[in-house]
C-alpha cells in the first residue's frame, strides 16, 4: 500500500453527486456482483440482528438483505448525500410504481464516512459492502472501523474492483497521468484484512469483461455511473483533440468481433471477528485463502478448522454486452 492517498475523496463525492439522479439505470456492472455476493450468503448460517450495508449508494441491496433476513434490522450507509436522497425517493413511491425495488420501509439511510462511522462498537451482525472499498483513500482505515464495528463472530462480506480493472483503457494513455483509480491488488486487501484483527479471511476474485460499441459509450457510462477518475495525479485539465483520437486509435485496436472489452477484476472477500485474536510471528504467520474462480462458480462460505489455508488458483472469464 502506498503512503499517500488512493484518490481525492472530495473530486469522487462530486462524481457521485453528479450522477446520483441516473445512477440506477445504469448500475448494471453493480447488481450483477451484488446479486453473485447474495448467491454467497446462501451458504452462511448467521442470524445478525443488525446489517449494515456500508457503501450503499441509493439502497439496491436493501430488498435483498431484508428478504434473507427478516428479522434483522437494516442500516444503509454512504458518503453521498445525493444518492441517499434518490434512494429515500425510490422507496417512498407507491408499491406499484417501476423500476426497482425499493427496500425495507424501516431501513435508515444515513450519510456518514466509512474511514470514521458513527456507530458504537460491536453494533453489526453483518456488514455488507458492494464495491466501496477502492473508493477509499484509505482503504486499511475502512476495514478498521468495520472490525470495530462488528459484533463478535459477526460477518464481513464485500466486493472491490482490482488492479486489472479497466486495463485497456490505462495502456490506451500515454501521457504519464492517472485515467482510472489506483487499484489495490487482492492479495493486499488479504493482508489488511489480517493486520485488522479479522479471523479466517477469505479472498478470491474473477474477472469479467464489458464490451462496448465504441470507446464513447465506456467513457459515457463510466460519467452516468460515477466512476470518473479521482486517483490522485490524475491530469488536470482539457486534452487536446491529437490527443484524443490518440487514445481511441489505441482502443480500436483491441475490438474484437465488432466489440470493444473493457476488464472489469472483482475482489471477494469475507471475514470473521473472532472473540480472541492473537497475530502470529513470521514463522506460524497466519495465511489468507487466495483464490481466482471460474465463472459460476460459488464456494461455501464457513469457518475453517485450521486458521491456515491453501493457496489455489482457477481462471475463467465472465462477458457482459453493454
Amino acid at each position: 500500500m502506498p503512503d499517500t492517498p488512493l484518490l481525492d475523496a472530495r473530486r469522487a463525492r462530486r462524481g457521485f453527486t453528479r450522477a446520483a439522479a441516473g445512477y440506477d439505470a445504469v448500475a448494471v456492472l453493480q447488481r450483477e456482483i451484488a446479486g453473485r455476493m447474495l448467491e454467497r450468503l446462501g451458504y452462511v448460517k448467521i442470524q445478525p440482528g443488525l446489517i449494515v450495508d456500508l457503501g450503499c449508494g441509493t439502497g439496491a441491496s436493501l430488498a435483498a438483505l431484508g428478504e434473507r433476513y427478516p428479522r434483522a434490522g437494516i442500516l444503509g450507509i454512504d458518503v453521498c448525500e445525493a444518492m441517499l436522497r434518490v434512494g429515500h425517493r425510490r422507496r417512498s413511491r407507491p408499491r406499484w410504481l417501476p423500476p426497482f425495488p425499493r427496500g425495507p420501509r424501516h431501513a435508515p439511510l444515513l450519510a456518514a464516512d466509512a474511514q470514521a462511522l458513527p456507530l458504537r462498537t460491536g453494533v453489526a451482525g453483518l456488514l455488507w459492502s458492494n464495491l466501496m472499498l477502492h473508493w477509499l483513500a484509505d482503504p486499511l482505515a475502512g476495514l478498521r472501523e468495520m472490525h470495530r464495528t462488528l459484533e463478535t463472530d459477526g460477518l464481513l462480506m464485500f466486493s472491490a474492483f482490482g488492479t486489472d480493472t479497466l486495463k485497456e483503457l490505462r495502456a490506451s494513455f500515454s501521457d504519464g497521468h492517472a485515467h482510472t483509480l489506483r487499484f489495490v491488488d487482492m492479495h493486499d486487501y488479504g493482508d489488511m484484512l489480517i493486520e485488522c484483527g479479522f479471523a479466517d479471511p477469505v479472498v478470491d476474485a474473477e474477472r469479467l469483461s464489458m464490451t462496448y460499441p465504441s470507446p464513447e459509450a465506456l467513457f459515457d457510462e463510466l460519467r452516468r455511473n460515477g466512476s470518473i477518475c479521482a486517483a490522485t495525479g490524475y491530469r488536470r485539465g482539457l486534452m487536446g483533440r491529437q490527443t484524443w483520437r490518440a487514445v481511441f486509435d489505441a482502443y480500436e485496436a483491441r475490438r474484437v468481433e465488432g466489440r470493444l472489452p473493457a476488464s472489469f477484476e472483482v475482489v471477494y472477500g469475507h471475514a470473521w471477528k473472532a472473540e480472541h485474536f492473537r497475530r502470529q510471528g513470521t514463522e506460524g504467520r497466519r495465511q489468507v485463502s487466495l483464490r481466482r474462480v471460474a465463472p459460476g462458480e460459488a464456494g461455501k462460505i464457513e469457518r475453517p478448522v485450521s486458521p491456515s489455508s491453501e493457496i489455489g488458483r482457477a481462471s475463467g472469464d465472465s462477458v457482459l454486452d453493454v
